[in-house]
């Protein structure tokens, strides 16, 4: 099995980043490296350096690999991480093609993660996709068709549909008035979705931790920005949704509170969160 988990566009609330952590165990055998100086556009994202005092210290190399990783009870799989690449998504896809017929590989698993408008306070819902209809492994609870804008994984899986290869993945929705900050809750919903798929081992203990402390200090900064009542309204919508008497929780305008409404509640929590971040 090949999971891809980018960082980049369908990567609301870091959660492709942060599953792509968990999965990712330092010691796994790099089989391709794909060329980041054709695919990575600098001046868009910038990489970190550490700069202590007189020098520049610690920069962080961006990379774009396909590792041989195993989980806790030594079943192997392949793990495609890093920055979703800028430049060169063709060229992306064929290479990954490359190594799934090298290697045998005969099911790619993507995960994303997309702002919706649903509360934090409720189960992270999962959309399932995949080339053919065999492979989407979970009945979801929207049907709407809509054309939205492409990433380098949703075209991948595209391609690798028409060369015939088998191709399956999970977007989570996160908060959108959480989309910009880490929202570790749906990490864990990707993973768990993973890990019931595969039968992988995969120690969630940490992120579970993680979750638990920012499910608080959101609750928190809701109260103290008297964010009650907006958040009532979403809780409203998603259950509404869930009992099957709403189509879609891409809502209008009057029945769902604006993101500019919610991120100004939240403004504190936000400033917070990005200061912890850059600490």
């Amino acid at each position: 099995m090949l999971i891809h988990a980018l960082d980049g566009f369908l990567g609301a609330g870091s959660a492709t980043r942060i599953a792509a952590e968990a999965l990712h165990s330092g010691e796994g055998e790099v089989l391709h490296s794909f060329d980041i100086e054709t695919m990575y556009d600098y001046r868009a994202r910038r990489p970190l350096v550490r700069f202590s005092q007189d020098r520049y210290l610690d920069y962080t190399e961006p990379r774009l690999e396909i590792v041989l990783e195993h989980d806790q009870a030594g079943r192997p799989f392949l793990l495609l991480a890093g920055p979703e690449p800028d430049f060169g998504w063709e060229r992306f896809a064929a290479e990954t093609r490359d190594v799934i017929e090298t290697f045998g590989v005969p099911l790619t698993l993507g995960l994303g993660a997309v702002p919706m408008g649903v509360p934090h306070t409720r189960p992270s819902l999962i959309t399932a996709h995949g080339t053919r209809p065999e492979l989407v492994d979970r009945t979801n609870l929207w049907s709407a068709e809509i054309t939205v804008p492409s990433s380098a994984q949703s075209m991948l899986e595209y391609r690798l549909g028409t060369w015939g290869h088998d191709a399956a993945g999970y977007v989570v929705h996160v908060p959108h008035y959480l989309a910009q900050v880490e929202f570790p809750s749906a990490a864990l919903a990707l993973l768990d979705a993973v890990v019931e798929r595969l039968d992988l081992k995969v120690d969630t203990s940490s992120l579970q931790a993680k979750q638990e402390s920012a499910l608080v200090e959101i609750e928190q900064q809701i109260s103290a920005q008297d964010g009650g009542a907006l958040l009532a309204g979403l809780e409203e919508q998603y259950d509404a949704f869930s009992r099957g008497a709403a189509q879609s929780l891409l809502a209008s305008d009057e029945e769902l509170p604006s993101g500019d409404e919610l991120a100004g509640q939240f403004e504190e929590f936000l400033a917070r969160q990005r200061k912890d971040d850059d600490s």
